[in-house]
């Protein structure tokens, strides 16, 4: 017989996230890089952990080529002082690469194949802009597989708007504010900065630390957002305030199967419950999230109402409202996003599905009243993925 365990979520860290090109702040720093300081600081902050118990490392990256290629989950372990033992692996699934290595993970910790391990991603757009390097077949667009706009994601976005013409311009712009707003106050609060892996920086300037996200507009107002310009269509409704930014940053997470968290007492900071990937047209890319979610729910034996926090990815604000739209749920539910998202923090590609998990994990600390939450993301070229996560300290009724 084949033993099913849990999977637990021990700890997750990331780097902070900065604004791709010349002027971001990671512009001289090697995409490695921030992986391996990423994961430097994971296992500093769990010094409990033997190395040598960790079983596997799943680093993705949507680029797997220069600086963000040769197999970054065995470069990287290498790198961050890993035995030599120690395998790893690179995967990619466009903006869930990292929500992948956990969900491709927890499979093997779940058989029982894996004790420990590491699953995470890392983005470097200002070095690897999106699509480059790529050679998409002719066929796509020749024999009408997809439409051409489904290779640009602000153009799935406009898409969306089409498609429920009552999610309006004002709509998303309005999401986008107080994403900006509860972003802001989260920082004020120290809720963000909890889980970050400093960074050494280098410019013309000479050498700095990063310390703290580049993207975030804290001075963000509607009139402002009103006056942007929409790049994707003549009088488009997506705009550069409303949509998440283009930036470098890695993510990495620790996972166990619940025998070897109770053998090595770590304390899991969430239990993995169900997850799923589902399929869209590509031309609503956004939408992929909504069909995910309804798959990992009915897996789970649970209904929208019993989750009682939702991390989305905003990749752009649109995308979000549709998620909430088809579920019932008002554009300002605290349930939300209660930290901000995306469109302030920034979306680096594959990186972003572990940092949805570490602001779910901080969340569920403070929040004994919830039981369950969901980390969702839409996919590039119409794929939606969710996971449904346990809070380990939720003290309410139990159903």
């Amino acid at each position: 017989m084949v033993a099913i365990d849990d999977v637990v979520f021990i700890d997750g860290v990331r780097t902070p996230f900065g604004r791709a090109g010349e002027k971001g702040m990671y512009w001289n720093t090697r995409a490695d890089d921030l992986a391996v300081k990423a994961l430097g600081k994971l296992l500093e902050r769990n010094p409990d952990v033997p190395g040598d118990r960790i079983d596997e490392v799943a680093i993705a990256a949507t680029t797997q080529t220069g600086d963000q290629g040769l197999t970054l989950g065995r470069t990287v372990a290498i790198l961050a002082g890993l035995p030599i033992t120690t395998p790893g692996y690179a995967i990619e699934r466009m903006c869930a690469g990292a929500m992948t290595s956990v969900t491709t993970i927890s499979g093997g910790l779940a058989l029982g194949a894996y004790d420990l391990a590491i699953a995470g991603g890392v983005e470097h757009m200002g070095h690897h802009p999106m699509g480059s390097g790529i050679d998409p077949n002719p066929r796509f667009v020749a024999e009408r597989i997809v439409d051409q706009d489904a290779l640009v994601m602000g153009k799935t976005a406009e898409r969306l708007h089409d498609r429920f013409p009552h999610l309006t311009k004002e709509r998303s712009d309005a999401f986008a504010l107080r994403s900006q707003q509860k972003y802001a106050e989260a920082v004020e609060r120290g809720d963000i900065q909890a889980d970050f892996a400093p960074v050494a920086t280098w410019s013309e300037e000479g050498w700095g630390v990063a310390t703290a996200d580049e993207a975030p507009r804290p001075g963000t107002t509607m009139e402002g957002l009103a006056e942007l310009k929409t790049p994707f269509r003549e009088h488009g409704r997506v705009t550069a305030g409303n949509a998440s930014g283009l930036n470098d940053g890695a993510t990495m997470s620790l996972l166990a199967n619940g025998k070897t968290a109770k053998e090595l007492g770590l304390k899991p900071k969430m239990r993995l419950v169900s997850f799923a990937f589902a399929g869209v047209d590509p031309d609503i890319m956004g939408y992929g999230p909504v069909p995910s979610t309804e798959k990992a729910l009915k897996k789970a034996g649970l209904g929208i109402d019993d989750i009682g926090l939702f991390e989305l990815n905003e990749a752009f604000a649109v995308q979000v409202l549709s998620f909430t739209d088809h579920f019932g749920i008002a554009d300002d539910d605290p349930r939300v996003n209660p930290w901000g998202g995306a469109i302030a923090t920034g979306h680096p590609l594959a990186s972003s599905g572990v940092r949805l998990m570490i602001q779910l994990a901080r969340q569920f600390e403070q929040r004994p009243d919830v039981r369950y939450g969901v980390t969702a993301m839409c996919v590039g070229l119409g794929q939606g993925g969710t996971v449904i996560w346990e809070n380990p300290h939720f003290k309410g009724k139990r159903k």
